[in-house]
C-alpha cells in the first residue's frame, strides 16, 4: 500500500531512487506527501512502523535516511541486530545495566551477548489506519529484562507528517518560501499490559527514538544546553572517551562530529538537557532539527550504560552516536540522533507517551541562520 507512485530516478542518493529500491524490498510501504508533493516520508510497516527516509524536495530530492541497501535487498536477520537503516525508528530503553531487554539474566555485558529483542529490531508493526499524511501502527510484546522480570506492554505509534505551518509554530518563526522542508512527528506510548508493576524492584523500560542519518566530513551534531545547571556537561564514555578533537562544548552549546569515522556516542543528561538537538550538513546545507518531549522536573531516566549500575535511574535524555569501525567492521555511514522518555514506572494498564519530531531545511543561507539562531543560538557558520 502506497499513496504515491511515480516515475522514480535511477541516480543514487535521491528519494525517488529509495522509493523504488524500497518498493521493492519492503512490501506494503506507505508514502506520506504535503500537497505539493516536494515533503515526503517513507514508512515500513514491516519494521516497526519505521520511518525509512524523506525528502523536501520531491522523487529527485535528497535523501536524508541511512538505509543498509545490502541488508534490506536480502531482508536476512543477523545476529545482535540488524541494522536495516531508516531514519526514525522506535527502541525500548535502557540498553544496559539490570532494566535491559538486551542481555539475559547473568550474562556478562558484552557485545557478544548484546542482542536487540526481535520485537523492536525485525518483527512487523500492526497498520492500523492510514491517510496521506499520518499512519498509525500497534504490536503487542512480551520481553524479559537482565532481572529475570516478564514485561507485558502494547505499544502504540503514530506517525504524522508536519505542515509548513506546524513546523513555523514549533519554532516560533514564520519560515521563508524560499527555505525547502520536511518534517514529521511520531507520538509514541507504551501500556503495561501485564499484572505486575513497573518499578525500581521489577524494572522499567523507556521509550527510546533513534535517527539514522547520513553522515558527511562536513556533518556536525549541535546541541544546546543549560549552561547553569549542576553535573556534567555530557557523558562521553560509552565507547570509551570521545577524543576532544570530535567533542567541544562553548557557550551552552555541544558540538559532536558526525563523520563516521570514529565510534562514539555522547548523552546529555534530563538536568542540562533541553528539548532539542540537531545537526548541519555543511557539504549540502541541510539543517536537522530534533524536537522531544522532555517533562521538567523529572530526574528518572533509565541507564543505558553496559554494567550493573548502582543507580540504574540516572541516565541520559538525549543521545547521539557517530558509527566507525569496530574490530574491523563498520555498520554504515551513518550517525544517530537519540531522544527517551523518562523511566516508565507504570501499574498494570497505565500508559506512558513520547513525542519526537524531525524536520530537514535547505535553503538560503540568511533563513537557515535564522533557524539555527532561533534554535541553537549560533548561526550555521558557527556549526564546525
Amino acid at each position: 500500500m502506497a499513496f504515491s507512485c511515480t516515475n522514480t530516478p535511477s541516480t543514487k542518493g535521491t528519494f525517488g531512487f529509495d522509493l523504488e529500491f524500497l518498493q521493492k524490498s519492503e512490501p506494503g510501504i506507505l508514502v506520506l506527501e504535503d500537497s505539493s508533493g516536494d515533503a515526503k516520508i517513507i514508512i515500513s510497516p514491516n519494521l516497526q512502523g519505521r520511518v525509512m527516509t524523506s525528502t523536501a524536495e520531491g522523487d529527485h530530492g535528497t535523501s536524508f535516511g541511512w538505509l543498509n541497501y545490502d541488508l534490506l535487498a536480502t531482508r536476512k536477520t543477523t545476529k545482535h541486530m540488524t541494522a536495516f537503516g531508516g531514519e526514525e525508528r522506535f527502541w525500548l530503553g535502557p540498553e544496559g545495566g539490570q532494566f535491559s531487554t538486551y542481555f539475559k539474566k547473568g550474562q556478562d555485558f558484552t557485545f557478544e551477548n548484546w542482542q536487540v529483542p526481535a520485537e523492536i529490531d525485525s518483527e512487523a508493526f500492526q497498520l492500523v489506519s492510514a491517510t496521506k499524511s499520518e499512519a498509525k501502527f500497534t504490536k503487542e510484546m512480551h520481553v524479559e529484562n537482565y532481572l529475570g522480570t516478564a514485561l507485558d506492554l502494547r505499544v502504540d505509534r503514530d506517525v504524522r507528517l508536519l505542515a509548513k505551518e506546524n513546523i513555523d509554530q514549533l519554532l516560533g518563526i514564520n519560515l521563508s518560501k524560499e527555505v525547502k522542508m520536511v518534517g514529521f512527528e511520531t507520538a509514541n506510548s507504551i501500556t503495561n499490559t501485564g499484572k505486575i508493576s513497573w518499578n525500581k524492584t521489577n524494572g522499567m523500560l523507556s521509550i527510546w527514538i533513534l535517527s539514522m542519518l547520513n553522515a558527511s566530513e562536513k556533518t556536525m551534531v549541535v546541541a544546546p544546553f543549560k549552561q547553569d545547571a549542576e553535573g556534567p556537561v555530557y557523558t562521553d564514555d560509552y565507547f570509551g572517551k570521545v577524543p576532544a578533537d570530535r567533542l567541544r562544548h562553548e557557550n551552552g552549546v555541544i558540538f559532536f562530529k558526525a563523520d563516521a569515522k570514529y565510534r562514539s556516542k555522547i548523552g546529555i543528561s534530563p538536568s542540562r538537557a533541553l528539548p532539542f538537538i540537531g545537526s548541519y550538513d555543511a557539504e549540502k546545507q541541510v539543517l536537522t532539527v530534533a524536537q522531544f518531549d522532555l517533562p521538567g522536573g523529572n530526574s528518572q531516566y533509565v541507564n543505558g550504560k553496559w554494567e550493573l549500575q548502582k543507580d540504574p535511574l540516572s541516565g541520559d535524555a538525549v543521545n547521539a552516536y557517530n558509527d566507525g569501525v569496530n574490530n574491523g567492521n563498520q555498520l554504515g555511514k551513518f550517525y544517530e540522533i537519540e531522544s527517551s522518555s523518562p523511566a516508565a514506572a507504570l501499574e498494570p494498564g497505565k500508559t506512558l507517551t513520547h513525542h519526537h519530531r524531525t524536520i530537514h531545511f535547505m535553503g538560503p543561507k540568511q533563513d537557515l541562520n535564522q533557524i539555527s539562531l532561533k534554535v541553537f543560538g549560533i548561526p550555521v557558520d558557527q556549526i564546525k
